[in-house]
């Protein structure tokens, strides 16, 4: 087998197309038996595909939105915005590298632009912390998004972690202070705010990216309270029950969609973002520019009313007739 990584489920695709790109290699790939076995096997391929990833669990695709090759925040700034100048450090402590943001612009329109990034290869990913950011990283974010409402710039944000940074000297340093200032200052920002999960999106670490106007996820990655490891942990004290976790937590994109937690969904090629990234990119592109043009025109103060009301409706659930039935008793 290849080097090359891959999940425990993708083993079919993955020895399928290795057996491919053999074919393809051998001297006589263009002799008539050779030509017909790779047609055949092409064909098979896009069947097996189609079999494997139409029908992902909810922990199938944790593990896509994690898979290394995934593209960072990175690929998406430098293929969607053009003129990025990144603005470093909190004004405080230090420059967290797991935060980058900064003045860019999008199909002509000056944005703030501000990203979890995850890094690539493993000195990167050491580098960005994994996309766990300290609390200096969320005070950079917050004084990024102060910097948009003063100047009145449209904030797009993209979100990519499995959490805040844990360890002891962040909470020294006020991590959950840190992240409350976050969903205080985008919560009266007086721009348009889009947000796109690219990948992880856990906890409080992901909501400081998100207290939004439109909320768009891709196709494979999540948005969750606590991550599935972590929710098995508690409730099951066994962090192999990850899976069955994922399901309960309902933290798929096509799951909020219906929650009424997102906005909307940008389709992944087969397999995951990592197998297209250009087509991905283009289509996050796309949603961002469509996005901002429907909410520029809004006025602020509309603006922050439909961000509040956004946010007091979710989580508004109803028991059915029986509760329905409790509650005109106790209006009686």
């Amino acid at each position: 087998m290849s080097r090359r990584f891959y999940m425990d489920f993708e083993r079919p695709v993955v020895e399928l197309e290795e057996r491919l790109e053999e074919l393809k290699k051998h001297p006589a790939a263009h002799q008539p038996d050779i030509a017909k076995e790779i047609k055949f096997l092409e064909a098979q391929m896009g069947r097996l595909k189609k079999r494997v990833y139409s029908n992902l669990t909810a922990w199938q695709k944790v593990q896509i939105s994690r898979h290394p090759e995934r593209p960072p925040f990175s690929a998406y700034l430098d293929n969607i915005f053009h003129d990025f100048i990144e603005l470093h450090g909190d004004r405080s402590f230090g420059d967290d590298q797991a935060i980058v943001g900064g003045l860019a612009k999008i199909d002509g329109r000056a944005v703030m632009v501000v990203g979890q990034e995850k890094g690539r290869g493993t000195h990167g990913r050491l580098k960005r912390n994994f996309g766990m950011a300290h609390p200096e990283g969320y005070r950079k974010a917050g004084r990024l998004y102060k910097l948009a409402g003063k100047f009145g710039l449209p904030l797009v944000t993209f979100i990519d972690t499995p959490g805040a940074y844990a360890g002891i000297g962040a909470e020294e340093r006020g991590q959950a202070g840190a992240i409350a200032e976050c969903l205080r200052t985008m919560s009266s920002l007086p721009v348009p705010i889009v947000t796109v999960n690219i990948g992880e999106g856990g906890s409080g670490g992901a909501l400081a990216l998100g207290v939004t106007d439109r909320f768009f996820m891709l196709e494979n990655a999540y948005y969750s309270v606590i991550t599935p490891e972590g929710c098995a942990a508690i409730l099951w004290q066994e962090k192999e029950k990850a899976p069955e976790a994922a399901e309960a937590l309902r933290l798929t994109a096509d799951q909020l969609v219906q929650l009424g937690i997102i906005d909307g969904i940008i389709p992944e090629p087969l397999g995951g973002a990592h197998r297209d990234p250009q087509t991905v990119a283009r289509q996050v592109g796309d949603s961002v520019i469509k996005a901002l043009g429907e909410l520029s025109p809004v006025p602020a103060e509309q603006l922050k009313q439909a961000r509040y009301d956004r946010f007091r409706r979710i989580g508004v659930f109803s028991e059915g007739k029986e509760s329905d039935e409790r509650a005109n008793r106790s209006n009686v």
